[in-house]
């Protein structure tokens, strides 16, 4: 990062437990100058975003000092969390401006407050897996047997359950029925695969190879089989609507910033730097460095791109609402188009030359 970006990038506060982040389970506390709750000023911008190899855009458009070029005289402030639910009260208690989030958390986030957040683009697509036990060959193999997911309700979860209900197996939230599940962080995952006390996990990278390599277990389901295209999304970046509107230019250089980074990861010529942005970022935001081979896996399996694509996320609401999760909501076609904002967008891919977007 050069110097004038270091200057110009204010971090007011770290995220709260990293469980989900690939930090090992660290803990951070709130840097001094937090302003929780306070009004933005118009000259600020306050980006959200997990140091997680999947949040890759926002780590290297940090690091590579892309999102305060492209913003000017614009200051951004970043903070960095662990759990959507804490990124979900930021956004609409005015603290926080736009984030970098996952699909299940951005429609909690789009119900809870009556459509007052926005996805602008898409950020990552991939990179979950159900990971298991080498004598498990098969879904039937998995009765009796118990497997854990990151959270009840997020994302994996959702997959994990409804891949399972669609082979036969009940699942329910209290962790009994045919399969046992274990929503827990996914360092403690890695740790109870290792001691046998779990059978297996539908997790996200760099935790599917860790539990691979690692683990000694064996890929049983890559999720990417199950979507269309393989393509399914798994890191969005959402806006309050409120600072979407009264600053559409702002968003709109964000969003330079943010498609260059994806840019920056995708060419062969910078991957490998793209690659050491995430290993710095993650081990300055949490103090416990990931290993570079880690990243590089994890880049093999995951997509970084725009494309949102609407209707994995569509879907994934659907199947949370079908197996019954807490807050659980589908969403209807209306909600749909009021949910995705591609317009500042689709102005940025086309005066880069690039394919725009369909608005859903």
């Amino acid at each position: 990062m050069s110097a004038r970006s270091a200057r110009r990038v204010r971090s007011i506060a770290l995220g709260v437990t990293l469980g989900l982040v690939v930090g090992l389970g660290v803990a951070a506390t709130s840097s001094a100058g937090a302003t929780t709750g306070a009004q933005n000023d118009a000259d600020t911008v306050r980006l959200g975003y997990f140091p997680n190899v999947t949040h890759a855009p926002a780590l290297v458009g940090l690091e590579e000092g892309f999102f305060e070029d492209a913003l000017g005289d614009t200051t951004l402030e970043t903070q960095f969390f662990n759990a959507g639910p804490d990124v979900i009260t930021a956004l609409l208690s005015d603290s926080l401006d736009a984030s970098y989030i996952g699909p299940n958390p951005t429609v909690a986030a789009f119900t809870q407050s009556d459509g007052a957040v926005q996805v602008v683009s898409g950020a990552a697509s991939g990179g979950a897996y159900l990971v298991v036990k080498p004598d498990i060959k098969n879904a039937k193999d998995l009765e009796g047997k118990t497997l854990a997911s990151p959270q009840l309700g997020n994302t994996q979860d959702v997959a994990l359950r409804s891949w399972l209900k669609k082979k036969g197996l009940e699942t329910d939230t209290a962790g009994g029925g045919d399969v046992k599940i274990q929503p827990q962080e996914n360092s403690v995952t890695l740790t109870s695969f290792q001691d046998d006390a779990i059978d297996g996990a539908w997790v996200p990278e760099p935790w599917a190879t860790r539990l691979v390599d690692e683990g000694g277990g064996k890929i049983l389901v890559d999720e990417a089989d199950l979507w269309p295209d393989g393509k399914y999304v798994t890191t969005n970046l959402l806006v309050n609507k409120a600072f979407l509107d009264d600053n559409p230019d702002i968003v709109q250089r964000l969003l330079t910033g943010h498609v260059e980074a994806v840019d920056f990861i995708n060419d062969s010529a910078t991957r490998a730097k793209a690659e050491e942005d995430v290993v710095n970022r993650i081990g300055a935001d949490t103090g416990k460095p990931i290993a570079a081979e880690l990243v590089t896996a994890s880049f093999d399996n995951i997509t970084f791109t725009e494309d949102p694509i609407p209707t994995s996320l569509e879907q994934s609401a659907k199947d949370a609402a079908s197996l019954g999760l807490p807050g659980a909501v589908a969403l209807s076609k209306a909600d749909i188009k009021a949910l995705y904002n591609l317009k500042a967008l689709n102005k940025v891919l086309k005066k880069n030359g690039q394919p725009t977007l369909t608005q859903p």
